[in-house]
């Protein structure tokens, strides 16, 4: 598995990174949160991101996209990571396009994956429904109605749920799992928007017999964990990504402050004690980034052990960027405390995104029982 980057995909970083630091900064997310923005994103700044075709990084041709696979998907995430960057991209753009491809139908596939590439539909991934990702243990339940289902349940941390156009929800069926397309708008779904610590998009969702016909059905009745189990993959690989990008720009805004504050007269960046910890960081950086890439990576060329991979790089990519923000807070002093610096919304995104779909501990223990361990 070769860890490096090719020509397209080196272009593709450089574009978004301008891109993104140009039109999407730390900034633009402290005028979101201020302005208490309904949305929680810029919408024309989300139709600018498709016309650029990152909104159709994984729908394919036919479809309206680009499909550069999930190296591309993590580079973007990546950038977006550095600026905080508040858009759909992780639950319409990842999430939803990785469900539909994988499980949808011609039909929801033709209907669908056109919308996300042009930016004109916000879908949202329903799985979770407690404090912790479990998606072994759903208790939401789907029972067959007519020629549809009845569902019946809740769901917690909807990432972009509130403003979503679609939901895709994820129940229990008499023989196993199945995902269902859902309009927001149907009869029995409550949705609430969730305030999150991050400022960014999450809702709780009430679901009391609402009715869907057997159409909303995405793959196969019962055989939805295999398409839940991917998607949630590639989830987590292009979450890692953010991460890797958002711990890396907390890193670099740390070690220019401790180049400039001056303690005893004396540049603090120049203490042996903080060289020490600033070398450390650094190396589980370059590691975090090596696992980034080496979870994109396996998901495109559909490793046998991709599963494993993924959580590998999850668990690590978690821990690190966790440190990396603890690290920044803390050689920041007491000023990284105050919301004047940017290095608290960087820990609060990473404390956020280390727990969607799995903390360390998660991916851990999954890897542990698939060993024997």
């Amino acid at each position: 598995m070769a860890l490096v980057l090719n020509e397209d995909e080196q272009m593709l970083r450089e574009t978004v990174s301008g891109f993104v630091a140009d039109k999407a900064p730390v900034k633009a997310l402290r005028e979101l949160r201020d302005n208490n923005s309904e949305d929680g994103f810029d919408r024309a700044l989300w139709s600018e991101m498709a016309e650029m075709g990152f909104a159709g990084v994984l729908v394919d041709e036919d479809n309206g996209g680009v499909d550069m696979g999930f190296v591309a998907a993590g580079l973007i995430a990546e950038q977006m990571g550095r600026n905080l960057t508040a858009s759909p991209f992780l639950s319409t753009s990842v999430l939803a396009a990785t469900a539909l491809r994988k499980g949808g139908s011609a039909a929801q596939k033709s209907e669908w994956l056109g919308k996300i590439a042009s930016g004109e539909t916000i879908m949202a991934l329903a799985v979770d429904e407690g404090r912790k990702h479990n998606p072994n243990a759903l208790k939401t339940t789907a029972v067959r109605f007519g020629n549809g289902f009845k569902l019946n349940g809740s769901k917690a941390m909807v990432v972009d749920g509130h403003v979503a156009d679609q939901l895709i929800v994820a129940a229990k069926t008499d023989g196993g799992t199945t995902l269902f397309l859902v309009d927001p708008k149907t009869a029995g779904l409550t949705t609430t928007r969730t305030d999150m610590i991050d400022a960014r998009n999450a809702a709780k969702l009430d679901l009391n017999d609402v009715e869907v016909t057997a159409d909303a059905v995405i793959g196969e009745v019962d055989g939805g964990a295999e398409v839940l189990n991917h998607v949630l993959n590639a989830g987590r690989a292009v979450v890692g990504a953010e991460l890797v990008g958002a711990s890396s720009k907390a890193f670099e805004d740390t070690t220019d402050y401790i180049r400039e504050r001056k303690q005893f007269g004396t540049e603090v960046g120049r203490f042996q004690a903080l060289q020490h910890r600033s070398s450390h960081l650094y190396s589980e950086l370059e590691i975090a980034r090596s696992a980034m890439l080496a979870s994109l990576t396996a998901l495109d060329d559909s490793a046998d052990d991709a599963d494993l991979i993924v959580s590998m790089s999850k668990a690590k990519i978690g821990s690190v960027a966790k440190l990396a923000s603890q690290e920044g807070v803390q050689m920041h002093g007491g000023v990284g405390m105050t919301d004047e610096y940017d290095i608290g919304l960087y820990m609060k995104r990473i404390r956020v995104a280390q727990e969607l779909f799995g903390d360390a501990h998660y991916h851990m223990e999954h890897i542990a029982k698939a060993k024997g361990i």
